[in-house]
């Protein structure tokens, strides 16, 4: 627990997940994640809200490839697409590409006793992107497109090294208990153009409700281009 607090994460509702653990309701920390150091430095999007990074991926301009496991409804696919067309309509320095085999991101069935609607991890110390994203079909039921789109999204941005918006309180998406363990300003850095008060809209806030559609809105723009 020490050390899921060292890296700035919260250990509310945390839980053992093969390998390692589950932290703020779809982060995947290994075993390995835990035994480093991370030196993240802090992005300031608002007062009450902020992207954290930790690795980010390296070697741009860079195209990522992702595949979508066959076990999966062909419906994700679609929002598979969705969430890739969201990201490169910004026109970044890394763009994604959907492939059927062989992927930097693969998208994969969770366990059937999954908690969470979907999970993945962080960048790698060399700059991939970690590898899967863990989708559990029985949490999501029949959601949407644009729903699972903004999940899948969501796990894509945590791959290519983005927190949760609200990672200092995720109670402002969450509902519950206000909850700041192990939130830091140190080394802060307010993102240009951006507001000091918080945003409800972020596609990366921790929680999504039903029916909910979260694509990229202006401060979420902001903050993909300066990073990539």
């Amino acid at each position: 627990m020490n050390s899921v607090k060292a890296l700035g994460f919260s250990t509310q509702n945390m839980y053992a997940s093969e390998g390692g653990y589950i932290v703020e309701g779809d982060i995947f920390l290994s075993s390995s994640d835990l035994g480093s150091s991370h030196n993240g430095t802090i992005l300031r999007v608002g007062q009450s809200e902020q992207y954290r990074t930790t690795n980010l991926v390296t070697g741009l301009p860079r195209v990522i490839t992702i595949s979508v496991d066959t076990k999966l409804a062909a419906s994700y696919v679609s929002a598979t697409d969705e969430a890739i067309a969201r990201y490169n309509a910004e026109n970044l320095q890394i763009s994604f590409r959907r492939v059927s085999s062989g992927a930097n991101i693969a998208i994969k069935a969770a366990p059937r006793n999954a908690r969470y609607l979907a999970s993945a991890g962080f960048p790698t110390s060399t700059g991939n992107p970690y590898g899967q994203v863990l989708v559990a079909e029985r949490q999501i039921g029949n959601q949407p497109q644009a729903t699972v789109a903004s999940i899948l999204a969501h796990e894509i941005g945590h791959c290519i090294g983005f927190r949760h918006t609200d990672y200092m309180d995720r109670s402002y998406s969450c509902g519950g208990a206000t909850s700041n363990e192990g939130a830091s300003t140190v080394g802060a850095i307010h993102i240009p153009r951006t507001p000091t008060g918080a945003d409800p809209n972020s596609w990366m806030l921790a929680c999504i409700g039903s029916g909910q559609n979260r694509p990229f809105n202006n401060n979420d723009k902001t903050a993909l281009s300066y990073l990539y």
